[in-house]
């Protein structure tokens, strides 16, 4: 069996002393995190350890000695000395890990570690490099393990290497033990330098406690008067459920109590989603406040709402032009000329109402606009959502026509196929919800092909009149589709994540991969463990935030589906898998 020692790149340069770290009976390995330097009083160290274990919940113990032999230092005395020192600290395996004069040759021994029989004398030992500063920082997501030589192809262990960036993790203390003791004990490990930064970062956490706990208590009063009886009145609750804006604005919401509420993160994950919550408010809030200076410096309001009106009056235009081509005979189709001119006139009246409609509110266009452009103020994600409300409200009426068409031809089509199951001697039984046989009289029959030629010769008609406001309609779904979808990137990208990984890809970690540094006979195996960041797309599959439900969840088949038989489809925004 192979014994595996992790052992500190920073250390490879320390002074001899004591090795201190943490075994791993499991997996069979030792993780060092320290070298603890003479002088020292064995007593002391053993204060020390049992200190930082009872803060740390980590079990330390001294491992084995550490012997760093220059050029000119005599060999024999300290030899002799540091083996002395395992009568002092005894721990199975002891370690003698030397690095001999002129640096680069290595040697390991384990004292009492158990071999099985028939293994070589002494027992094999890997000796592993790592950076204790990076396995300090990462996160390891997929957590691999140690190739051993003699294993063959085994299974890997899951735990392998997590044991070894837990220890790594918890004995964080171990590396500010200036808070533990005064003593003159001695340590070299990474030293954790630059996370003070300065007194403005102190100061900066001295202040969030209070900050939070205030604004806490008024995002709590906000969403008390949000809850409040009168919001609740009908058509309230129905008009808010429908506008994007409220939806938003209750996204958000929700978001900042997440924020600035005072309960300290309980895992590195939810510290990550804290982190990327705050980055995704900053990011919309920059770049609300970016187009609303752009809207100011181009004055571009004002141009919009002059050209609202003209646009308005050139797209009815259209509409009625496409009306009047629908009335005749579109394409050569033969129409039923009656239901035809009813159609016909029935959508040039609701395009009348809404010029007038548009006309009348003329006066207020450019207000509203500038309060489109000054809600930005609150994050780019509100205007957006108040632009696609906007854009609802303005085509209203191909909503409209939309839906009178949609209705007409979903009854067409079921009545249609209710008397084709009449002339199969088949009905609908509402009970059980299936289809029975059933006998019919002549009478039955004659009425029922009757209206089955009525409906066959006026369904042309309707279809193309679907048709055509199916296809107005998808229009606008498509360019509210976009704005959506543009929202939910905003509320959901882990932009924090995604920096974290470009700067620094170890804190990130998918894996290890191990690099052969020196493989000599009758000399320990020397690897280097290197962290292998986690891709861009799983960063952002990992911690993609929860989204407000912009999102379409219709498949093409059952969009292609409901359009056929025509029921209303609201792609661009569903929420709990439930149409609004």
């Amino acid at each position: 069996m192979v014994l595996k020692v992790f052992f500190p790149t920073c250390c490879t340069s320390a002074e001899s002393g004591l090795l201190v770290g943490r075994w791993v009976p499991e997996q069979s390995s030792a993780v060092v995190l320290a070298v603890v330097h003479f002088p020292f009083i064995p007593i002391q160290v053993k204060e020390l350890l049992a200190r930082v274990q009872q803060a740390g919940r980590v079990g330390l113990a001294v491992l084995g000695t550490w012997c760093h032999c220059r050029l000119q230092e005599p060999e024999e005395g300290l030899g002799r000395f540091l083996e002395g020192l395992g009568a002092i600290f005894t721990h199975e395996p002891w370690l003698q890990l030397c690095r001999e004069r002129g640096g680069s040759v290595w040697s390991c021994k384990a004292l009492g570690w158990p071999m099985s029989p028939g293994a070589p004398s002494p027992a094999p030992v890997m000796l592993i490099f790592y950076d204790q500063r990076h396995v300090l920082l990462s996160q390891l997501h997929t957590p691999a393990t140690l190739p051993d030589p003699q294993a063959g192809d085994a299974p890997p262990s899951v735990g392998g290497l997590a044991a070894v960036f837990d220890t790594v993790a918890r004995s964080e203390l171990l590396f500010r033990s200036d808070r533990f003791h005064e003593g003159p004990v001695q340590l070299s490990h990474w030293q954790s330098e630059g996370i003070e930064a300065s007194i403005l970062v102190e100061l900066a956490k001295q202040a969030s406690g209070p900050t939070c706990l205030m604004l806490s208590f008024l995002l709590s009063l906000l969403s008390a008067v949000g809850a409040c009886r009168l919001f609740r009145l009908w058509p309230l609750p129905f008009i808010c459920s429908k506008l994007s804006t409220c939806e938003q604005a209750r996204h958000r919401l929700g978001h900042l109590t997440f924020l600035f509420s005072p309960r300290k993160a309980e895992s590195p994950v939810q510290l990550m989603r804290k982190v990327n919550v705050f980055f995704s408010l900053l990011l919309d809030v920059a770049l609300g406040l970016a187009l609303l200076a752009w809207l100011r410096a181009e004055n571009c309001i004002g141009q919009l709402a002059d050209a609202l009106v003209p646009v308005a009056d050139c797209v009815a235009e259209e509409l009625q032009h496409l009306l009047q081509w629908l009335m005749g005979a579109p394409a050569g189709l033969k129409m039923n000329r009656a239901l035809d001119q009813v159609l016909g006139r029935f959508f040039l009246y609701h395009i009348h109402l809404w010029i007038s409609y548009i006309h009348l509110m003329s006066p207020f266009v450019e207000g509203i606009l500038w309060h489109v452009g000054l809600s930005a103020c609150l994050g780019l994600t509100v205007a957006l959502s108040l632009l696609s409300d906007i854009i609802a409200l303005l085509t209203f009426h191909i909503y409209c026509f939309y839906v009178y068409g949609a209705r007409l031809y979903c009854l067409k089509i079921h009545g249609l196929s209710s008397l084709w199951r009449l002339f199969r001697g088949k009905k609908w039984n509402v009970l059980r919800q299936r289809v029975d046989s059933c006998s019919y009289d002549l009478d039955q029959l004659f009425i029922g092909t009757l209206l089955f030629t009525i409906l066959v010769f006026l369904l042309p008609t309707i279809a193309l009149y679907y048709l055509v406001f199916t296809l107005l309609r998808l229009l606008v779904v498509a360019v509210q589709g976009s704005l959506h979808l543009l929202i939910d990137l905003i509320n959901s990208l882990p932009l924090y994540s995604v920096g974290l990984r470009l700067c620094r890809p170890y804190r990130l970690a998918a894996g290890v991969k191990f690099r052969v540094l020196d493989h000599e006979a009758g000399k320990p195996l020397r690897l280097l463990m290197q962290i292998n960041p986690l891709s861009y797309s799983r960063v952002v599959c990992t911690y993609r935030l929860p989204s407000c439900g912009c999102r379409p969840r219709l498949s093409w088949s059952a969009l292609c589906r409901k359009l056929f038989f025509g029921e209303l489809i609201y792609p661009w925004r569903q929420k709990a898998g439930k149409q609004d």
